[in-house]
């Protein structure tokens, strides 16, 4: 190289070509790894910018000149009946799903064993969403039944939907706010 283009090789990297390439992959290799951290974060508070699955509810606002209430009634008696695909659904419409259930349907609760001692879904089978195994014992449940699932809030069992899909469950529905909207709505918890 000449010293002409060391010379303005040093004027346009003062601090070396390799420095400032190592900082920049540096930089991208640790905002990638920060961002999983927070996608990987099971808060309580219920996610607001995440992707959901598509909702089916009958308690959503409609327009009453173009829906009638036994046409809502008609909406919680169809999801009762099955859960087909991955969904999240009120808890008006688990708890029709609980009353008359598919057959070999699982309530799957991924909250911590203390939060499930204080209340839980009548028949649920607990898998902690922080057990550091929590994706293989998901794998070793059975892919091809229905599942309920719910969590405190609904944002570890939303994350939770995301992760059975790429396992290949077929038949998941995720109540929409979790417990909470579940004891909101005045419907039973076992072990209180």
């Amino acid at each position: 190289m000449t010293e002409s283009g060391g010379a303005r090789r040093r004027e346009l990297y003062p601090m070396g070509f390799n420095v400032q390439m190592s900082f920049s992959r540096d930089l991208v290799v640790g905002l990638a790894g920060f961002s999983l951290v927070l996608a990987s974060c099971g808060g309580d508070e219920p996610a607001t910018d995440i992707a959901q699955p598509t909702s089916v509810s009958s308690d959503e606002e409609v327009d009453d000149a173009e829906v009638d209430d036994e046409e809502v009634d008609d909406t919680a008696a169809d999801t009762a009946a099955g859960i087909v695909g991955l969904s999240t659904i009120s808890a008006v419409d688990a708890a029709a799903i609980a009353e008359t259930p598919p057959a070999d349907l699982v309530v799957l609760d991924v909250r911590t064993p203390e939060e499930f001692a204080e209340g839980h879904l009548e028949g649920a089978v607990l898998v902690d969403f922080y057990d550091a195994d929590f994706a293989d014992q998901l794998a070793a449940l059975d892919p091809d039944v229905p599942y309920l699932l719910y969590c405190r809030s609904g944002n570890r069992s939303g994350e939770t939907l995301g992760v059975m899909e790429q396992l290949g469950f077929t038949s998941v529905a995720d109540v929409d706010g979790g417990i909470i909207a579940w004891a909101d709505a005045g419907l039973p918890v076992a072990g209180r």
